[in-house]
């Protein structure tokens, strides 16, 4: 560590750097900081000198920045996201808290499993913000760096299917929150609804994928392998809603947890069909830092989700 570099380091320029990459505007920059627009622009040559870059170029409606800046972004994110939780009080007082959690989750729980508990967060804590981000390959790594409070995706319940598919970091606690089963989403008119639905049926039709995690295959085609069969993937996406909506004007069968089949299905006009294959349930889970297990205002956040989603379990 360098520390004689370190301490020349002037954190109100950092900040000021944040909100510059955040508005690309002098102006609304100086607004959020409560700065004049010249103190905002003397911030910004200090910046230039510091990186030895120009951080930002003028154009015709506002700052765009340079490869640097962009490199720096998220970097500064996670610094100054840090810096706030140490200005945290040791006690999370959720009425008067303006705590601002970053939570990543996959697509399907935005409408199953957020309307359980994200009313009574804002009716106890009605201060508070949340940025949500999607679910991806990075998310173990973002939580690992405190970059992401809270995550929320499906996970095999197996240990063994886990190992197939993902299986966390092992500084990453969870908490089960709801289990779901698999079912099959088809348009209203698909050839396949007037014959049997038999596992022969559904592997003779082609399928949209997900990609989750990274990852192209699910359990589901490393069960199909077990039994020397394998579905016929015409088109991957990388969402739930994507997969849904091609199956409104194509044949693909989609196949999903099932309160999002039915979901889309209402919204979308489509077929429902049971999976014709004797396959485990998954289980939506909470993840987090092992480290922040005593984080007060996780602790009470993690608390409401697991109060609010008993009744899915």
């Amino acid at each position: 560590m360098n520390i004689e570099k370190l301490a020349r380091l002037d954190l109100n320029l950092l900040v000021c750097l944040k909100i510059l990459t955040e508005e690309l505007n002098v102006t609304r920059a100086a607004h959020r900081l409560c700065l004049s627009q010249s103190a905002v622009s003397k911030n910004l040559a200090k910046l230039r000198d510091q990186f030895d870059d120009p951080l930002f170029v003028r154009q015709a409606h506002g700052l765009k920045p340079t490869p640097k800046a962009l490199f720096l972004k998220p970097k500064l994110d996670a610094l100054i996201h840090q810096l706030e939780l140490l200005t945290q009080p040791e006690q999370f007082q959720p009425d008067s808290s303006d705590y601002k959690f970053q939570i990543a989750a996959v697509e399907s729980v935005y409408p199953l499993i957020l309307p359980h508990f994200l009313p009574e967060i804002f009716k106890r804590a009605p201060g508070v913000t949340i940025s949500t981000h999607s679910w991806s390959d990075q998310t173990f790594k973002l939580l690992q760096k405190g970059e992401i409070d809270l995550g929320i995706t499906g996970k095999d319940i197996d240990i063994n299917d886990a190992k197939l598919t993902m299986l966390p970091p092992s500084d990453i606690s969870e908490q089960e929150i709801y289990r779901d089963n698999q079912m099959c989403l088809l348009r209203a008119d698909h050839p396949a609804l007037s014959r049997p639905w038999t596992l022969e049926q559904f592997l003779s039709q082609r399928h949209v994928q997900v990609r989750c995690d990274g990852n192209d295959r699910w359990l589901l085609d490393y069960r199909l392998a077990d039994i020397g069969k394998e579905r016929d993937i015409a088109i991957t996406v990388p969402d739930f809603n994507s997969a849904a909506s091609l199956c409104s004007y194509t044949d693909f069968v989609f196949t999903a947890p099932s309160h999002f089949v039915k979901l889309a299905s209402k919204q979308l006009n489509l077929a429902v069909l049971p999976l014709p294959l004797e396959f485990p349930p998954m289980a939506y889970t909470l993840f987090w830092h092992r480290d922040r297990e005593n984080d007060p205002a996780l602790a009470w956040l993690r608390q409401i989700i697991r109060e609010k989603t008993t009744a899915l379990r």
